[in-house]
């Protein structure tokens, strides 16, 4: 019994330790295989969620067009007597355009309750020509992030480069500002290269123009308008108007004998690309031209009458200095020394724009985006706005009624005494907490200060007409100061655009800020005909052409 008993609680033990091996093979198995399921699930989600994350960032990004604390890159160009050609972008704080914003110092850091500044980065600074800068056009953006700039000058050519449209990097914190430069720092783009000139007239330049991506016209004091395809820099066609009769030439002419006051001061292109307009010296009339055939298609004398309520004297010129045609084309306008003259599209006067005081001279003349709303700049520093719009519900009667003025821009105020010799209008992107997208227009005077204003209340530009007996009274005070920029130049002509590219994933970049590098004025070869292939790559090869009678 004792041998008996002794036995079976150790073939118990054993059977016991057999079945739990048995049991623990078995489970052991199952439960490794739902541990690394369960595992295999924890690595998988997140190995999703930390691939997917930096995408998703990226489309919230992309997809949120203005935010509060985006800045909006703006670049310009300035030309000067100097010969240089200047480039600048200026970043600016969206905080900044809303009404009632007050930027700190340029040089200083922020204080309490007030705005960050708008900060200025050289783009490029060179001599240009051997000869003053007279004249600038920028075409449309291109489908690369590029847009082409044309310069004019006293040396009868034309330059030609290439700007990109993507948004430098910010400032990096290390980086030093430099004391030579009138900026703060230098943020040169590497994808700013020239193209070379163009030598189609044999007089210098007065006015350039890109009406199209894919065209470029330009007049000069030959008496002619070049007409160039961008694509490769072919000549297309030469409009070639009259030399004015020597009647009437003043006794302080200098002039060598034989000679007249001859040239194209300025002329405009229609919007729908088959018609222009053109103004010379020595001549009391505008010229209108088919550019489907490229030949003359009228002529438009100026009465006397006309031309003493736009303020031209007995022994003025009588000569239109600019002609801009309005965004629909349903309208035009002619600018003399003192004053302008608003025209319908059947070429008949409308209204006088005249300003106060008499003495103010005109110096250029923009429609501001999408509207109706003329402005003009003065000799005194100011910028004064006009309704084009209510000249043809004003014009009754053989005299020709005062278009008043809605608002200005007083520059004196903030300490504008010169000229502002030339000015662009910029639609800026929209901004949630304003109602309307604010403009920007960057004026330029002759003491060599580029200045920044913000329009954010130019929907109340389109107010009502102003009656007689409220003439007299001043007009309301528009625009608010951004910043300014001393460039020690006396400038002559401007041009600016939104810095609105996108760059490519992995791919190309905007300039970065550093303290020197190639520029426009480094590489790049003297001819156009070593960088047709540049051209080529920002115009579609089949694209159609907008003027048919000039395609051979």
């Amino acid at each position: 019994m004792a041998t008996a008993t002794l036995k079976r609680p150790r073939e118990a033990v054993e059977q016991d330790a057999r079945s739990r091996g048995q049991g623990g093979a078995s489970q052991e198995p199952a439960q490794k295989k739902r541990n690394v399921q369960q595992n295999g699930k924890r690595d998988l989600d997140h190995g999703l969620q930390t691939e997917t994350e930096p995408q998703l960032e990226k489309i919230r990004k992309t997809q949120v067009t203005t935010a509060l604390d985006e800045d909006i890159v703006v670049q310009i160009v300035a030309g000067s007597y100097e010969r240089v050609l200047h480039g600048v972008t200026a970043r600016i704080p969206t905080s900044l355009l809303e009404p009632n914003a007050k930027p700190d110092q340029p040089n200083g850091t922020s204080k309490d309750g007030t705005k960050p500044p708008v900060t200025f980065s050289n783009t490029f600074l060179f001599a240009a020509h051997t000869s003053s800068l007279r004249c600038l056009a920028l075409s449309p953006p291109t489908e690369n992030n590029k847009r082409l700039l044309a310069t004019g000058s006293s040396d009868e050519r034309i330059n030609l480069y290439s700007l990109s449209t993507i948004p430098p990097q910010p400032k990096a914190a290390s980086a030093k500002p430099s004391s030579l430069l009138p900026a703060s720092t230098n943020s040169v783009n590497p994808l700013n290269r020239p193209l070379g000139s163009l030598t189609h007239h044999s007089r210098p330049l007065t006015t350039l123009s890109f009406p199209s991506k894919s065209k470029l016209f330009s007049s000069a004091d030959d008496n002619t308008v070049a007409i160039t395809r961008t694509r490769d820099w072919t000549l297309l066609s030469t409009i070639k108007a009259p030399v004015p009769k020597p009647l009437g030439r003043p006794s302080g002419d200098t002039l060598a004998p034989g000679e007249v006051p001859a040239g194209v001061n300025d002329f405009a292109v229609h919007p729908s690309q088959k018609l222009a307009i053109s103004v010379g010296r020595g001549e009391k009339c505008m010229r209108l031209w088919n550019l489907m055939t490229g030949k003359k298609a009228g002529v438009l004398q100026f009465e006397r009458s006309l031309l003493e309520q736009a303020g031209e004297g007995k022994w003025g010129t009588g000569e239109g200095r600019k002609v801009l045609w309005r965004e629909d084309g349903e309208a035009f306008v002619v600018g003399f020394e003192r004053g302008a003259v608003v025209f319908g599209v059947d070429s008949q006067a409308r209204a006088v724009i005249r300003p106060e005081p008499a003495r103010t001279k005109v110096h250029q003349m923009r429609f501001l985006p999408g509207s109706g709303v003329l402005a003009i700049s003065a000799e005194d520093g100011r910028v004064l706005f006009y309704d084009v719009d209510q000249a043809s519900a004003m014009a009754d009667g053989k005299d020709l009624p005062h278009l008043p003025c809605l608002a200005q821009l007083d520059g004196r105020e903030a300490g504008v005494t010169n000229r502002i010799k030339d000015f662009d209008v910029l639609s800026l992107p929209a901004i949630p907490s304003l109602p309307t997208p604010p403009l920007l227009l960057v004026t330029a005077s002759s003491d060599g200060a580029i200045r920044l204003w913000s329009l954010y209340d130019h929907a109340a530009l389109a107010a009502e007409p102003t009656r007689d007996g409220d003439a007299a009274s001043k007009p309301k005070q528009v625009g608010q100061l951004l910043g300014v920029l001393e460039t020690g130049n006396r400038i002559t002509c401007l041009g600016a655009f939104v810095m609105d590219g996108k760059s490519k994933v992995g791919g190309e970049k905007g300039g970065a800020d550093v303290d020197g590098g190639e520029g426009l004025e480094d590489g790049g070869g003297s001819e156009v005909e070593q960088d047709i292939s540049a051209s080529e790559e920002d115009i579609e090869d089949g694209e159609e052409e907008e003027f048919a009678g000039l395609d051979d």
